[in-house]
């Protein structure tokens, strides 16, 4: 990693939350831990945190319910940790805004490395700051800030969902299968479900489409994958 990460570790196993803020910070992080959702929603509020990795089994607010909660206020990437293998369980995490997910048990080294992973192609998908795309219905993509705009308003996006838009806007005739995007945003080692691409296109339609229904900008292209359709200005 280029510089060192403010970490949020929440979990209730204690054992856990020790031993994965111990590696982080042999790594060269500064992790701060959490037993339950008040506890991480409270130091998520007192402290810049760079990135969160969150269980989903809390005691009082729920792992989703803090994710839901962080993501209307920040991008910062969550990486969730769960013992639930149900696929619509791991969808939900990431219809709530999770970037990735790892199942318990779990290799801290394959979790560091997810960070890095995702970390890494968030700045690749950096461009100039003046990298800035215009499209008609109003929406502004800034690819060296990496933030987007509808109708002037800011759109806060995930860092999986900034990757899938990102990478789709610098090549809008291309189409890009959901076994692509899940590489573009998980990388080659990915384990991760189609399906999960299809929930982070749905969180992407509703946030920068007038109509999430009837899209304009992802549109699907049927038996094959996604593509970008806006008109630029």
């Amino acid at each position: 990693m280029e510089r060192a990460l403010t970490v949020l570790v929440v979990d209730d196993e204690k054992m856990i939350t020790e031993a994965v803020s111990a590696y982080l910070e042999k790594m060269g992080c500064t992790a701060f831990c959490a037993e339950s959702g008040t506890e991480a929603l409270e130091i998520f509020e007192k402290h810049n945190i760079d990135f969160v990795i969150l269980d989903l089994m809390l005691p009082g607010i729920s792992g989703e319910e803090v994710c839901y909660r962080i993501r209307k206020k920040s991008s910062v990437p969550i990486i969730m940790l769960t013992a639930k293998t149900h696929e619509d369980s791991i969808l939900n995490g990431f219809e709530t805004g999770a970037d990735d997910y790892v199942t318990k048990p779990f290799s801290i080294k394959q979790l560091y490395a997810r960070m890095e992973a995702i970390m890494r192609r968030v700045s690749h998908e950096r461009g100039t700051a003046e990298d800035v795309l215009s499209y008609a219905g109003g929406l502004e993509i800034d690819i060296g800030r990496s933030t987007v705009h509808k109708h002037n308003m800011p759109i806060n996006l995930t860092k999986s969902e900034w990757i899938i838009l990102s990478s789709m806007v610098k090549h809008p005739q291309k189409i890009y299968t959901r076994e692509e995007l899940l590489t573009i945003v998980f990388g080659d080692d990915t384990d991760s479900l189609d399906r999960v691409i299809d929930t982070h296109i749905k969180n992407l339609r509703k946030k920068i489409e007038d109509d999430s229904k009837k899209p304009v900008y992802i549109r699907t292209v049927h038996g094959l994958g996604y593509r970008f359709g806006g008109e630029s200005v």
